[in-house]
């Protein structure tokens, strides 16, 4: 009985140990690095981890914004495709992390932010997620390019992102008057956008809301915790399984984070993988259901005004981007500051050629949205013409056409960090050789 014992002792040591090294390899091989030396930290769901609901909210005038003290973190399982699969950069770049300001808009400033010296010139991106994202990955080389050319040498660029996920023209207009009426400075005002107004427009008029109504994907929701009675059974059973999902990786999450072997963290992290793929399909299926329709609800969204279909959708969606983008104009040209309007890039309106490892990532026909993208856009560098001599307007749609590097991190719309610096170099190069409009504006 002892001998069996010893035995069964040292073949259980031995399967230990060899699942440790074995967890070892795969974990240097998928991270670069030695398990017990560098650490992968898994990230909590920072609403769940206060238990709440969410940390966005609805704004009497913007819709759907983050409540104040919002982290912004970029998480670790995203960094890999932000980098373009370039693993050598990984330990040399520093990734931004913040907060949202008083204004639920990711910023250390709370707005409105008054200058602090005459030497200070305020920079502000308006758009939607992509608008979210260049603020932090983009900025920083847009400041530098500008700060190339002697007009901007010597001074101090401060730059405000006023730019929210899911924003669509007219917001961008909205916001910036609303700001604007309160005091907020503007030297420089840039607007990155297009693929909302197409995606989440033609969203909007397959739910049966006005196409010029916040995006139906990131108010119905708020609506639905804001006014249960719009909740069906099926999506209030989706909301308790989306939230005990959320509460199982938070829970994952901190097992990881203090777990000492390497065995364990490879099991841990296959389960937390199931868990966190469960939760995806879970939002997505909630997106899909409708909610049930209530008539003594306070929070009213404007539906349909007309039926469009076809081609007058696009038209329609197209004409609100133009008169929303010259109107924002012309509220900033009136007080002498400059607006420059840049239709951005996007994966499903392209020449581009696409790598293996990018396409895997960047282009799938299961997107909600790639049919609308494919039709809509055209329609909008159609209308963009009526910009001529009207705003400072570029369309980028194309350069990152001969670009061999992954510059798409997903299959909707975000750039990598090279595809938010390639975007800069565009902003900044269009604004600098608009020399003399630009002088006339500033000075």
């Amino acid at each position: 009985m002892k001998r069996r014992i010893a035995i069964f002792t040292i073949n259980v040591i031995f399967f230990f140990v060899f699942a440790e090294i074995f967890s070892l390899v795969i974990y240097f091989f998928q991270n670069g690095g030695v398990f017990y030396l560098h650490r992968r930290p898994y990230q909590l769901i920072p609403e769940t981890n206060n238990q709440a609901l969410t940390f966005n909210g609805l704004h009497p005038y913007f819709g759907p914004t983050h409540k104040p003290g919002a982290p912004f973190r970029i998480p670790e399982k995203l960094r890999d495709k932000l980098l373009g699969n370039n693993l050598e950069l990984l330990n040399s770049v520093k990734f931004p992390e913040g907060a949202t300001n008083n204004f639920g808009f990711v910023s250390p400033y709370n707005y409105p932010y008054i200058k602090k010296s005459d030497n200070q010139f305020i920079v502000a991106i308006f758009g939607g997620s992509v608008g979210v994202w260049f603020c932090q990955l983009g900025t920083n080389r847009l400041t530098e390019n500008l700060k190339q050319n002697n007009f901007f040498k010597d001074k101090e660029l401060i730059v405000l992102c006023f730019s929210h996920e899911g924003y669509k023209q007219p917001q961008q207009l909205l916001i910036l008057s609303y700001f604007l009426s309160i005091g907020q400075q503007f030297d420089l005002v840039i607007n990155i956008d297009g693929y909302n107004e197409i995606a989440l427009s033609s969203l909007n008029n397959e739910r049966g809301l006005d196409i010029s109504m916040p995006s139906f994907q990131h108010i119905d929701p708020l609506i639905n915790l804001t006014d249960q009675s719009t909740l069906t059974p099926e999506k209030l059973n989706s909301l308790a399984k989306i939230n005990n999902y959320k509460i199982q990786l938070n829970t994952l999450a901190q097992i990881i984070n203090n777990n000492p072997l390497a065995s364990l963290n490879f099991v841990l992290e296959q389960f937390y993988k199931i868990i966190s793929n469960n939760y995806q399909v879970e939002l997505v299926n909630f997106d899909k259901l409708r909610s049930n329709p209530s008539k003594s609800s306070l929070i009213y969204v404007t539906p349909k005004v007309k039926d469009r279909g076809g081609e007058i959708l696009f038209e329609d969606i197209a004409k609100t981007w133009v008169s929303s983008t010259i109107l924002m104009n012309e509220l900033l040209a009136a007080q002498n500051i400059a607006y420059f309007h840049f239709l951005q890039p996007n994966q499903y309106y392209t020449i581009r050629v696409f790598g293996d490892y990018e396409s895997n990532i960047a282009l799938s026909n299961e997107s909600p949205h790639k049919d609308n993208i494919e039709k809509g856009y055209p329609f909008l560098v159609k209308a963009s013409i009526a910009l001529k001599n009207k705003v400072n307007f570029f369309d980028g749609t194309d350069i990152f056409d001969d670009e061999p590097s992954p510059v798409y991190m997903d299959s909707c719309c975000h750039y990598t960090l090279l595809g938010n610096e390639i975007l800069a170099d565009f902003m900044a190069n269009s604004i600098l050789n608009s020399k003399g409009v630009w002088q006339n504006v500033t000075n």
